[in-house]
């Protein structure tokens, strides 16, 4: 792989051990999938910042790598195991809660923005249209990749973190044009009419087409909140890091060769079978939006739902602090209060320990439906966001 001489000089020592040891990373990344050089990045997003999922090695190793370096680009972190100030409020014990916040400062002193969001673009850290960037968040790469059409690959928490501290990132995968088109087409037949509708499909379609490009057909429009939905769902059941829907994504309209490509069908029966498999719970202790973050407009869709009633249970909306002091600021905290709701910040219910908290959780997500029971040992209601609450 060709280096310049700015990158030779990092691998050699000259900028510390630290940054030797991340372009080795990155440069042994680069020869596994044969990358002929470097690309700069414009922003990282760094994953493995919860307690719950990187224990006492992961806090000494980000300390060891605090202690040396800084970041040389935009960099935004993933969400942490807690409300990183209304942690009590949640219920979280306080040993857990020293811990997360060491691994918290870990990161600070490494001039990364203590974002905890795993939808960075909804909380200052939007991409342009084919600029290439490192983020780890499955979730948002789908989203950068797809909807924005920025390029990444889906990177690991520690290429991540290399890339932030390099500023480069090997020139593989999505980086590259020609590996961005698709390989199978979706035929969509069903009526879409929610986010839980979007993530049944995207479930559907990241079991059946794995890590491949699906091109949807068929869907007459979206906004970005279902889009966020699809993808992530996608990015979860199977491991979809970019897909294109037609007349809606950026690059849809540059592949005209696609009726020699497999084709697969999402109609109402195939919804309908979603649905019921990722319902593996009935009475449910807690609902929980937010997988990913709750963008404003969610918000104020769960406001103006529960309006002046109070919910069927009680329910968190998980979203970023930027959204959340937005939602504050319009008194939506007030109206979801009232309903017997809470809105958390910084943390979401399959990175914080909510199986000291609950059995049950409902969702209008995909994603947590797929990751609750293992990750958190809860029983999952999957539904649409009305439903759920009354």
């Amino acid at each position: 792989m060709y280096l310049t001489k700015e990158q030779e000089r990092m691998l050699d020592g000259e900028n510390g051990e630290i940054v030797a040891r991340m372009m080795r990373l990155l440069v042994r990344l680069g020869d596994i999938y044969n990358a002929e050089k470097m690309v700069k990045v414009a922003s990282v997003q760094v994953s493995g910042v919860s307690y719950k999922s990187i224990g006492d090695p992961g806090l000494e190793f980000l300390q060891d790598i605090a202690n040396e370096a800084r970041v040389k680009v935009l960099t935004f972190l993933n969400p942490a195991g807690m409300d990183l100030e209304a942690w009590k409020e949640m219920g979280i014990d306080e040993e857990f809660a020293k811990k997360q916040l060491e691994i918290i400062n870990a990161f600070r002193k490494m001039g990364i923005v203590i974002s905890a969001t795993c939808t960075p673009y909804l909380a200052g850290n939007l991409p342009r249209y084919r600029q290439h960037i490192a983020w780890a968040e499955s979730s948002a790469v789908s989203f950068a990749n797809s909807v924005i059409g920025a390029r990444t690959n889906r990177e690991g928490g520690p290429s991540a973190l290399a890339a932030a501290i390099t500023g480069y990132t090997p020139m593989y995968g999505l980086h590259l044009d020609e590996n961005r088109k698709p390989d199978v087409v979706i035929e969509v037949n069903a009526n879409l009419k929610c986010n839980s509708d979007f993530a049944a499909m995207g479930y559907y379609v990241g079991s059946a087409v794995k890590n491949r490009i699906p091109y949807f057909r068929g869907i007459e429009d979206a906004d970005t909140d279902q889009l966020k939905a699809l993808g992530a769902a996608m990015a979860a059941s199977g491991a979809v890091a970019l897909y294109h829907v037609e007349g809606i994504t950026p690059e849809a309209d540059k592949f005209d060769e696609l009726n020699n490509l497999e084709k697969i069908e999402f109609g109402e029966k195939e919804k309908k079978e979603t649905y019921e498999k990722l319902n593996t719970g009935e009475e449910p202790d807690i609902i929980i939006f937010g997988c990913p973050h709750a963008s404003l407009n969610e918000m104020v869709r769960i406001a103006n739902i529960v309006k002046g009633r109070k919910a069927k249970k009680p329910f968190w909306i998980c979203t970023s602090r930027a959204v959340k002091e937005v939602a504050m600021r319009m008194g939506l905290d007030k109206v979801i209060q009232e309903a017997g709701g809470k809105i958390v910040a910084d943390t979401c219910m399959v990175v914080s320990p909510i199986e000291k908290l609950f059995k049950t959780t409902a969702v209008n997500s995909a994603k947590a439906a797929h990751y609750l029971p293992g990750f958190c040992k809860q029983k999952v209601v999957f539904g649409n966001m009305e439903e759920l609450l009354i």
